[in-house]
């Protein structure tokens, strides 16, 4: 119900904003305009871009490498994501890669990690090349993890000390520099530079997983067109990220396969982006009033998205021309969306079950409707939220590793004994032992969770048809 009342707001936000604006588009700037370094330094300041010749040439390789790899091995997927209560197939294919037993959830879909190789996980993969990918991968975020905590240090640096005239992108001058510069302060000065605590700032920058992206624009039937700005062709439309740790970063990785035969226009005979160009659009949220950004993306940039830019902009991707690889770095919320949670989740509503000693025979040890109601919402999550999300998405996960297996059969012997504390539940509801307002409220409780459960089935075995 919350996240629909959501999407109503945004579907309103976003009517109203076009009415506003009729026939006409909102201007936006890119690197050859004039005031484009002013704009991004007073309204897109939490926004930071390296250049591809400041991450080291090693890691440009193994990374490269591995999306190579992973295209090779088909591991990445068209997502079948649910908007406005119907179903799409994305336009760009994915793959999740992270810490083993995370998953991620954008728009109804949840996502498994391919689990790279942590310690004390034991992890058979299908091949050495995905096991390199993956390896490339966990390197990359190591790399963006040290990248973004030493960033947000900067910002505070700036923050502190009121810098104003500091660029934010300079192409002949790498973002690297001008971090060096403004982290070359003293060791007695840097623990009033930083604000925040060490532990807000691990949580905000310990990336959990990795969402890659990979879409060649040629092959595409048809891309929607931007429609605030007059951008041109979106790769992915305005959005915030969403089931993210509050005010987490997130960094992008991003490797467009630039083509000798994919000419770069000649700027000053174009107005706005270059349409043969990948670039990343932003914009204030629902705001009509400050120009939108269009930054162009070649191969091997990094841009972060610091703190609370994620809420207060939206950004997009415009397509150019040649086939693009993205690693989009995340700090997943874990609180629900970790296998050891809902494996949590199991134990604890399976503490209502127990077995008689002499005859085996299964019962409740209570009816209270707050115990029935919490057991069977437990229910509906491991089936919609884990076991048909898992297995809706077919054996892709195959094609890289078994390591899911395991914990989704275990998922579903936990699954089948929740079934069987539902039948207890209805048979002994129909018995008058029960002092009468009590079985009411256990009765009324157990039947919204069941036809949210009969409904939710309905709209599953719908959803299928798609595929």
């Amino acid at each position: 119900m919350k996240r629909r009342a959501g999407e109503r707001e945004k579907e309103l936000k976003k009517k109203k904003l076009l009415e506003e604006l009729g026939e006409n588009r909102l201007p936006y700037l890119t690197p050859a305009d004039a005031d484009f370094h002013q704009l991004w330094k007073t309204k897109y300041s939490k926004l930071i871009f390296r250049k591809s010749d400041a991450v080291p040439e090693d890691l440009h390789q193994m990374v490269q490498e591995s999306f190579l790899a992973l295209r090779e091995h088909n591991c990445f997927f068209q997502d079948l994501v649910r908007i406005k209560g119907k179903d799409f197939l994305t336009p760009v294919s994915r793959i999740l890669i992270g810490n083993p037993g995370c998953t991620y959830k954008y728009l109804n879909t949840r996502l498994f990690t391919v689990p790279w190789p942590a310690e004390s996980y034991d992890i058979k993969y299908c091949s050495p090349q995905i096991h390199d990918a993956c390896k490339a991968l966990m390197r990359l975020n190591d790399y963006l993890h040290i990248e973004t905590v030493k960033a947000l240090q900067g910002q505070n640096l700036f923050e502190n000390k009121e810098i104003k005239d500091t660029p934010v992108i300079n192409r002949k001058q790498s973002f690297a520099a001008s971090l060096t510069e403004q982290g070359s302060v003293s060791k007695d000065q840097s623990s009033v530079c930083v604000s925040e605590d060490d532990r807000s700032l691990k949580n905000r920058t310990s990336y959990n997983l990795t969402l890659l992206n990979y879409m060649d624009p040629l092959q595409m039937l048809y891309l929607k067109q931007e429609p605030y700005f007059g951008m041109g062709s979106m790769a992915v439309s305005w959005h915030h990220d969403e089931n993210l740790v509050d005010r987490s970063a997130v960094a992008v990785y991003s490797y467009s396969c630039e083509d000798s035969s994919v000419q770069e226009s000649n700027e000053q005979e174009l107005k706005g982006r270059d349409p043969a160009v990948w670039h990343v659009g932003l914009k204030v949220a629902w705001d009509i009033e400050t120009p939108g950004l269009a930054v162009p993306l070649h191969q091997g940039d990094i841009y972060l998205m610091l703190d609370d830019l994620n809420v207060t902009h939206q950004h997009c991707v415009l397509a150019g021309l040649s086939p693009r690889f993205s690693s989009t770095h995340r700090v997943a919320d874990s609180s629900r969306g970790t296998l050891e949670y809902i494996l949590g989740q199991c134990e604890l509503a399976l503490q209502n079950l127990q077995t008689d000693s002499d005859s085996m025979a299964l019962s409740l040890k209570s009816l209270e409707a707050a115990v029935v109601k919490q057991v069977e919402e437990i229910h509906n999550e491991v089936e919609f939220e884990w076991l048909r999300q898992f297995w809706f998405q077919g054996k892709r996960y195959l094609k890289c590793t078994d390591w899911w297996l395991k914990p989704m059969a275990k998922l579903e012997e936990f699954w089948r004994k929740l079934e069987i504390m539902t039948s207890l539940v209805l048979s002994e509801v129909r018995k008058e032992q029960q002092i009468e307002e009590q079985r009411n409220e256990t009765i009324s409780c157990f039947l919204l969770l069941l036809k949210e459960r009969q409904k939710l089935r309905k709209e599953w075995t719908a959803s299928k048809s798609h595929l």
